[in-house]
Order: C-alpha cells, then structure tokens, then sequence
C-alpha cells in the first residue's frame, strides 16, 4: 500500500503570499540578519503588524524603506521608516 502524503506541508508561497521589500535609501535591497529576513505572511494585516512592531529594528539594521507585496504585486511604497 503507498505511502500517505504528509497532510503537514510547510506552506508556500500561495498560503503566505504577503511580503516586504526591506530597501536602502537608494531603493536597493538591504541585507538583513536572519530573524527579520525573507518574512512571509498570510495576511496583509499580519505583514502590517510585523513591520508596525519590528521597523526600528530595521531601521538599525540599515533598512531605510519598505514596500508591501502581495506575492509579486506591490500593494504600496515605499515607505520610510524615518520619521
């Protein structure tokens, strides 16, 4: 009998379509450390609450701007995390 598929997939891409573009002044891409890199999420209220939360930290890490994306739509920026 073959075996059942795993019904506890990681999820993709389609279940955590929500991201960030963490961006430099220039509007390049900015390397971060792990913990805050490549975040997705399921809702665009979640990627809201995230960023709301943790953009100082960006902010240190040399994050200068944000851009929200719906897997590769942006919904809108960029946004500055200065005030």
């Amino acid at each position: 009998m073959p075996e059942e598929p795993s019904r506890f997939a990681a999820p993709g891409a389609g279940d955590l379509p929500w991201h960030w573009a963490l961006l430099d002044s220039a509007g390049a891409p900015v390397e971060v450390s792990a913990e805050y890199a490549d975040q997705r999420f399921a809702s665009q209220g979640d990627a809201e609450s995230w960023v709301g939360e943790i953009w100082a930290e960006l902010a240190e890490q040399g994050v200068d701007a944000v851009t929200l994306h719906e897997v590769d739509r942006v919904v809108y920026g960029p946004m500055s995390l200065h005030a």
